[in-house]
């Protein structure tokens, strides 16, 4: 599975808050593959062309937010996934970072939203196959951090 570059502009026609959620995809790759600190990636990241077009306070509640609660976030998927969470792609680690951490915490977002911008992510960075994996993983993650939601969603 090849990854796409990371370094490519957003899409045309995106809503501030889905580049906004490409930024945060960005920003916890290098902070995945290089251990910086969130304020060196977040500087980056808004350096970066077409950052001015995101939603940034969104980004930045993403990012810091993604990043403070790692270790809380993995251990919510963990069961959920087929490998080790080191063993992940870091595109599919970082979406499910961004996935998990909207779940918990951006109950404004319907979950279907969370898991369908999550599968954008990953069909626009990601490998071939990689968003029908995120896709599988949040949509078992939704019910444990959402239950009243999604019980009560007649759709499922």
């Amino acid at each position: 599975m090849t990854e796409k570059t990371l370094h490519a502009n957003p899409s045309k026609n995106r809503t501030p808050r889905h580049r906004a959620r490409e930024f945060a995809l960005q920003g916890l790759y290098q902070w995945l593959l290089n251990n910086e600190d969130a304020t060196t990636v977040v500087t980056n990241i808004r350096a970066a062309h077409g950052f001015e077009k995101a939603d940034a306070d969104h980004f930045a509640v993403l990012l810091y937010g993604a990043i403070k609660d790692s270790v809380a976030l993995r251990e919510a998927f963990a069961p959920l996934i087929d490998r080790g969470v080191a063993e992940l792609s870091p595109i599919e680690h970082a979406v499910l970072l961004i996935g998990a951490f909207e779940l918990k915490n951006n109950l404004d977002i319907p979950y279907r939203v969370v898991i369908n911008e999550a599968v954008e992510l990953t069909k626009s960075f990601g490998g071939i196959d990689g968003h029908k994996y995120v896709n599988g993983v949040l949509d078992k993650l939704a019910p444990k951090l959402r239950a009243d939601e999604v019980a009560g969603d007649t759709r499922r």
